[in-house]
This record gives structure tokens, sequence and C-alpha cells, in this order.
């Protein structure tokens, strides 16, 4: 057996897109993710106030800004799986760059507003609330440099002709995880921006 006819029988019969061994870390992962957002919803509750009055203080356009970029970066990465399958890998390297551009948007905005919040004076010990902001947005922040690592070798692997129509559980491995990037900061935008 060819290694593309194995790939396309372990993609048989594994139901997810990918690797299955992404799958285990993506249900890892949420669940610290979900533990987070949980305490926070409780802690929240017993001082409605503060979190509401730190809250007020964030920059909601760069929050806005930074869930447009992820959200068409996952339009990027969706086109760029569509193109593999077609078997067009230099397509498919042309979103994922793509994609890796609006991740880069993401960082830099982010890293611009932590950057104002620092100079502001505000830490993990100015308050419960920014204990959670900062720990919260800074732990995703780090799954988006590891989501455009990942990207990125995928990019280039796929460049590189290593991908094709009949053995691309690296490019569905890849979007996997940059999928799950952005489902976490779809919910954390508007638990911490928004609602109150």
């Amino acid at each position: 057996m060819t290694s593309a006819e194995l790939t396309l029988d372990r993609t048989r019969g594994n139901p997810l897109p990918g690797d299955f061994a992404i799958w285990i870390f993506i249900f890892a992962e949420l669940g610290v993710f979900g533990l987070l957002f949980i305490a926070y919803a409780f802690t929240r509750a017993g001082d409605v106030e503060l979190f509401n009055a730190s809250q007020s203080l964030l920059d909601r356009r760069s929050g806005a800004v930074n869930t447009l970029a992820l959200i068409t970066s996952s339009y990027f990465v969706v086109r760029a799986v569509a193109a593999i399958k077609r078997d067009r890998a230099a397509v498919c390297s042309r979103w994922l760059i793509a994609a890796l551009g609006m991740g880069t948007v993401f960082i830099v905005v982010k890293s611009a507003e932590f950057y104002a919040k620092f100079s502001e004076g505000v830490g993990l010990d100015t308050n419960t609330f920014y204990m959670f902001y900062l720990s919260l947005t800074f732990f995703h922040y780090m799954h988006v440099w590891m989501g455009m690592v990942i990207l990125a070798v995928v990019a280039w692997k796929a460049a590189q002709g290593h991908y094709h129509a009949g053995a691309h559980t690296g490019v569905e491995t890849g979007a996997s995880y940059w999928h799950m990037v952005d489902l976490v900061w779809l919910i954390l935008f508007p638990l911490v921006y928004v609602i109150r």
C-alpha cells in the first residue's frame, strides 16, 4: 500500500478532518478555555460593578477589528482546504498566506492593545477583571502565534508540493487548529469586551 493510499484509508476511518491527534489536543484546549470562561462568569457575577467599570475601558473597536480579521482568516483557510482537495497546491499555499496576513493583523492590533494597557499601568494585580482579561487574551494570543506557525509550515509544504488531492491530511489538521483558535475568540470577545 502506498503512502497516498494509507492517507486515504486513514481519512476514511476518521470522521473528523485532519489527523485524529489534533482533535484530542483541540478538545483539551477547548476544555481549558471552557473552565476559564466559567471561572470568569462566576467571578463576574460576584462583582458586576467592578467588571462593568473595567470592561468599559477596553477598546471594543480593536476587539471588533480582531474578530473580523480572524473570521476572514478562517474563510481563507476554508478556501485553502478546498483548493488542495482540487489538487491545486499553489493556490492552497496562497490562501494560507492570506490567512497568515489576517493573523498578523490580529497580532499587531492585540499587541498594540496590550501595550496601551501596560502603559496605563494595568497589570494582573490591578483588579480581578484585568487579571482575567490579561490571562484569557494572552493565552489566546499565544494560541494565535502557534496557529500561525502551523499555517506557515503547512503553506510552505503545500508550495513545495508535499500535499495533493490524495494526501491533504496536514492541511486539514492545520485548518482544524486554526478554526479552534477562531472559535475561542468568538466566545472570548463578547464575553470579555461586550456582555454586561
